[in-house]
């Protein structure tokens, strides 16, 4: 009996854990990184540490929306986006919890690793990310239900992750670094524009009062495609602008991608949107990796 039951909740972590957003924890340490190696600076351990880190904390944002959003009624059972495992019943909202605590407390050995390298500023950006991830559905003002959660991801996922990567590595901080991090906080921004059309109408009900329930379908849809039209837009800006070279418009190789998610987000909705979902947090990878391969060209 002992086997089926730790193979269940091992599966039921995994559930919890949302592995396909790993990947977009991932693409801005990947083109941090990237920058970094274009500038002569690359160190393999604090872009292994970073990437760690990072990971661990889009886990932990993962448990802590679970168990949070399940507590404030906004997990109901017809439920539309992919199974949640408190609302589900797989783990106890004691365990999830627990499980949020501990991967925090794990992220604590790259982060420490990364705070000897950086000083004051690496811990700072570690607190702070943690602070967001229970913020976002926790805590007595969740900032994820007044609308505020893309800016948020934008600056962490965006501004934070990818500077922050570059700086633990080189020690310094450039404009192509800060510049490099905005289409990565934009199309990781539009993951969650994504889910939260997805959910407006749970959302409503729960009194979760995401920036798709303040805009309205028509203009969740239209933040959608803006997100990704200057995500798009900006690898030939940094070229004219003479801080990265022309190989960075390798990104737009994943244009028929980006196309594919936004005809399912203009013409889709409720649980169709969960390809569009899955689709966008692909897109942002293999965007990334495309842009970290241009950057590496001067």
């Amino acid at each position: 009996m002992s086997e089926p039951t730790s193979t269940f909740a091992l599966s039921a972590w995994i559930l919890a854990s949302r592995p396909r957003t790993l990947f977009a924890a991932a693409a801005p340490v990947v083109v941090g990184s990237a920058i970094a190696i274009r500038d002569g600076g690359f160190a393999l351990q604090p872009a292994l540490a970073a990437l760690f880190g990072a990971l661990l904390l889009q886990v932990g944002s993962n448990l802590a929306n679970d168990v949070f959003d399940f507590q404030r009624g906004a997990d109901a059972p017809d439920r539309v986006g992919p199974l949640r495992v408190t609302q589900a019943g797989l783990l106890t909202p004691v365990q999830v919890m627990r499980g949020m605590w501990i991967v925090f407390a794990v992220s604590l050995i790259p982060g420490l690793y990364l705070a000897a390298r950086g000083g004051w500023p690496v811990i700072a950006i570690g607190v702070s990310a943690i602070a967001a991830a229970i913020l976002y559905t926790g805590g007595p003002l969740p900032y994820g239900y007044k609308g505020l959660g893309e800016i948020f991801v934008f600056l962490f996922f965006g501004l934070v992750a990818v500077s922050g990567t570059y700086y633990v590595q080189t020690s310094t901080l450039t404009w192509l670094a800060i510049a490099a991090s905005i289409p990565v906080g934009l199309l990781t921004s539009a993951i969650l524009s994504v889910n939260n059309l997805r959910d407006m109408g749970p959302d409503r009900a729960a009194g979760k009062i995401t920036l798709a329930v303040r805009l309205g379908m028509r203009g969740a849809r239209i933040e959608y495609l803006l997100l990704l039209g200057l995500a798009f837009a900006a690898p030939p800006a940094l070229a004219a602008a003479g801080l990265a070279s022309v190989w960075v418009m390798l990104t737009w190789l994943s244009g028929p991608l980006a196309e594919r998610q936004a005809r399912i987000v203009v013409t889709q909705t409720g649980a169709a949107l969960n390809a569009a979902l899955a689709g966008t947090a692909l897109l942002t990878f293999v965007f990334s990796l495309l842009f970290a391969a241009g950057l590496t060209v001067q």
